[in-house]
């Protein structure tokens, strides 16, 4: 059949030293049976192995060869999990042939015969290459994304495109046109390519040959896509069609790819017009399959989730401790420390104020649970009764539960954690002040509450400096000054996550940002994708932003525009008890 389908094999591969080549053939071989739907099949991958193929199968014994220079740049064959299909684009290339030789394996069934002819034969293998890539996608369609990887290994292998090497690649020759047409255009028809990434191809095919042979020969390739696997007969009649379509006597053998004399629309040190649409084709389909997105489960998924998790996790956690463990930088560095003041009498009065409302908003009814049993107390339900006379009458143990009452228990409130963060730059000078106080009011509110509470403040600027710390109430207020010019807020968020765990969903949960939002790309792109996970975890997010004709808040936060500084601490307070009123 082609080049990479053979009657029998002799192993050829040598492995390594790195027993890393043993690992990768042995895990491919475990996936083997759910591509090939077949469980005879030895695997072997190891550079040097294909024999002179990117890949080949043999049918006695049912073996499947890749080579490994063909796994991607990087990839330690010792790391390779197959069995996580997200693990796969890794080495995309390599799994692509896999499949290939897998579809083979399952649908390759008809063997030339003996006395077959050579021609009508050799078109017949020719139709083979997208007849079984076709019948692989209409069992497994999820596969397309590796047959299309592995696409331009085979076709430079098997047209021998090669621009440095002009009198070995495609000619402006019939054989050649209707050799690419088979196996490129007829990979469209497949299902495998798109008609855009072979259109350069085509233009240079209908050139050699007329537009009527080439729809015969499309209806050629079409008619195999439907046949049988086991339909020797009818392959070998197709091919024999192809051969007549083209010219070619189906008797006699045709010439090996390359092997052809010079023909028009190539000289010696040029490639031929053919030749350099094919490059094209490889070329953008290479650049098709990097941006498509690959083949997943949920079960990768989950792992890569929960990976990006645990280290989204492990940052923040580092992030709190350099900010609430850290000395700091000195004030010359930015984002700096003014001082602190004692605390006003208004400000004592509006922690108390709001301790009450986080208490009252924390408060829950109590949950009614209805309760049956067999005895009293509770209140006869006659049905019940009846039931349980009826199987005492039938001399069965009674199972009937006639008695119901409802009883009530108090649901503890929720704890509740806080995190403020303030933009510290210019455009933020009026709010300085209101911000410092709401923090303290916040933190002071914190410990008279009944509700476990736990808050925290920084700022955030060239630099992010705390405020008020978790599980501290400062016994004075503290003030910054608001002169940066740079806006580092996605470590503020990163680091209020760490000390407060606001993506723990075991608390109501709320995130405060008090700034206009106009921050340099490089922060704010960051920022916003742990602003997404706190949401995603069930974590409140307000936005406070000045009155102002230039804010640019976040997406997905609550936006409330203060027109008075002096109604930040209030603006906080009520978010604060919405956040608990919100978990009833």
């Amino acid at each position: 059949m082609s080049t990479h389908v053979a009657t029998a094999a002799t192993p050829t591969a040598v492995f390594p030293a790195a027993p890393g080549w043993l690992t990768l053939s042995a895990a491919f071989g475990d996936e083997v049976p759910a591509i090939a739907d077949r469980d005879d099949i030895v695997v072997t991958v190891a550079p040097g192995a294909g024999h002179g193929a990117p890949a080949c199968f043999f049918y006695d014994p049912a073996t499947i060869e890749v080579d490994g220079v063909h796994l991607a740049p990087g990839v330690d064959p010792a790391t390779v999990a197959p069995h996580r299909v997200g693990d796969r684009k890794r080495y995309r290339t390599a799994w692509g042939l896999l499949t290939h030789e897998c579809a083979h394996a399952k649908h390759s069934v008809w063997q030339a015969p003996d006395d077959a002819p050579p021609g009508a034969a050799a078109a017949a293998a020719l139709l083979e290459e997208s007849r079984i890539e076709a019948a692989q996608l209409r069992r497994r369609p999820g596969d397309r994304y590796w047959l299309r990887a592995s696409a331009t290994n085979l076709l430079l292998a098997d047209l021998k495109v090669d621009l440095d090497d002009p009198a070995t690649a495609p000619q402006m020759t019939t054989a050649d046109a209707a050799r690419c047409a088979a196996l490129l255009l007829a990979r469209v028809d497949g299902g495998v390519l798109n008609s855009r990434e072979t259109a350069a191809v085509r233009r240079e095919v209908t050139r050699v040959l007329d537009a009527g042979t080439l729809d015969t020969l499309r209806e050629i390739w079409r008619e195999a896509h439907r046949t049988a696997d086991d339909d020797t007969d009818a392959m070998i009649d197709l091919g024999r069609r192809w051969c007549e379509a083209v010219g070619s006597d189906p008797n006699e053998r045709p010439p090996e790819p390359g092997s052809h004399a010079q023909a028009p629309g190539g000289t010696g040190s040029t490639p031929s017009p053919l030749a350099t649409a094919l490059a094209d084709a490889v070329a953008a389909i290479d650049r098709a399959v990097d941006a498509e997105p690959a083949p997943t489960d949920p079960a990768t998924e989950a792992l890569e989730a929960a990976a990006r998790e645990d280290a989204a996790d492990q940052q923040a956690q580092r992030n709190a401790r350099a900010v609430f463990d850290g000395p700091g930088a000195p004030p010359t560095s930015g984002t700096t420390i003014r001082g602190s003041r004692p605390p006003s009498a208004p400000e004592r009065a509006a922690a108390r104020h709001l301790a009450r409302a986080l208490t009252t908003a924390g408060a829950r009814d109590r949950t009614p649970t209805k309760i049956r049993s067999a005895l009293p107390p509770g209140r006869l339900r006659m049905r019940g009764a009846m039931t349980a006379d009826a199987q005492r009458a039938a001399g069965a143990i009674p199972t009937a539960e006639p008695f119901t009452r409802t009883t009530r228990a108090t649901v503890p409130a929720p704890p509740l954690r806080i995190g403020i963060a303030c933009d510290v730059s210019g455009s933020m000078s009026a709010f300085a002040r209101p911000v410092a106080s709401a923090a303290w009011i916040l933190a002071e509110a914190a410990r008279h509450t009944s509700v476990p509470a736990t808050t925290a403040t920084v700022i955030f600027g060239y630099h992010v400096r705390p405020i008020t710390r978790p599980g501290s109430t400062p016994p004075r207020v503290t003030e910054f000054d608001t002169n940066d010019g740079e806006h580092h807020v996605d470590t503020a968020i990163s680091a209020l996550d760490g000390a407060l765990g606001l993506t723990r969903p075991d608390a109501a949960r709320l995130l405060v940002i008090v700034s206009d939002g106009c921050f340099e790309a490089t922060t704010k792109e960051p920022g916003q994708k742990m602003l997404d996970r706190l949401r995603a975890s069930g974590c409140a997010v307000l936005w406070l932003a000045p009155d102002a004709p230039f804010n640019e808040p976040m997406r997905g936060a609550t936006v409330h525009t203060l027109t008075d500084p002096a109604t930040t601490a209030r603006a906080i307070g009520q978010a604060a008890t919405a956040a608990l009123r919100a978990t009833r």
